[in-house]
């Protein structure tokens, strides 16, 4: 491979496959120029960005970006995709990168932010949560700052909006819906979710998606089984009337209309997670 562009000491422009690359390594634009061989030894990630504007953007950020950043960066990227088992947008290695950057330039300045989202974080994205908490000791460990467990939270979001391949403000706006929805359960059935059950982590996904296509302004296609529904509605009368409250607050809310179908699972859902132990 040879050096198309530098983009600085520890980061150059590649081709491979007719596809352009961005290699990252210690020193290796060092004294080199374009068109020079690139040392493989010295290369630590190849990224591939299929995305023309992400690529961009990540090249821009490389190029003002101490490498130390990118490392710890895909440090916890790694770990991420190992504990959660789940595919990530490539664009983390941009917003987190960036995040983390400025998270600890706030620390050094004495700026910290308070995460609004933390306590919703918490409850509705644990696994996430816990990977963002982890992120702080990797951080800790590399540079020194022993950032506040608000930016746990902010690191989890990143996470999920790379899990969904979503921007950051419609994160912000499902993790607000689902939190509605869940007080209102919460409220009707005079409970205290089991937060450790699988009931409960079913319904919080069945919520994450909901709450994309709320936000998004989508629906499920109906499919017009309303024999299956009326059983549903007869056979689980307290969840359906909790469920009438939800479609209740979201239309005066969202101006979001819930579909038939929308309505039955919700119900289904509700079912389950009030019932469960």
């Amino acid at each position: 491979m040879k050096i198309g562009k530098i983009l600085n000491n520890n980061a150059v422009v590649s081709e491979k496959d007719n596809q352009e690359i961005i290699i990252i390594g210690r020193g290796i634009a060092f004294n080199k120029h374009t068109g020079d061989d690139i040392n493989e030894q010295q290369v630590d990630k190849i990224f591939t960005l299929e995305n023309k504007d992400m690529q961009n953007k990540f090249k821009t950020l490389i190029t003002n970006m101490p490498i130390e950043y990118m490392e710890i960066s895909e440090r916890i990227i790694t770990y991420a995709k190992m504990k959660l088992g789940k595919k990530l947008n490539e664009s983390i290695y941009i917003h987190l990168t960036d995040h983390i950057h400025f998270a600890v330039k706030r620390y050094t300045s004495n700026q910290p932010i308070k995460n609004g989202l933390l306590w919703e974080t918490k409850q509705l994205y644990k696994d996430e949560y816990e990977v963002g908490l982890e992120a702080l000791n990797m951080i800790c460990e590399h540079f020194g700052v022993i950032l506040p467990e608000d930016e746990a939270g902010f690191l989890a979001l990143h996470l999920v909006n790379a899990e969904l391949n979503e921007e950051m403000p419609v994160i912000n706006d499902m993790t607000k819906v689902m939190q509605d929805i869940l007080t209102i359960v919460k409220y009707h059935f005079k409970i205290d979710f089991n937060e450790n059950s699988l009931t409960f982590y079913r319904f919080i996904t069945h919520l994450k998606f909901f709450a994309q296509r709320l936000v998004k302004g989508n629906h499920y296609d109906n499919s017009n089984d309303d024999d299956l529904f009326g059983v549903i509605k007869e056979k689980y009368p307290e969840a359906y009337r909790c469920t009438e409250k939800v479609k209740k607050f979201i239309e005066n809310n969202y101006e979001y209309e819930l579909t038939d179908e929308e309505m039955m699972y919700l119900t289904i859902h509700i079912e389950r997670v009030a019932k469960a132990k």
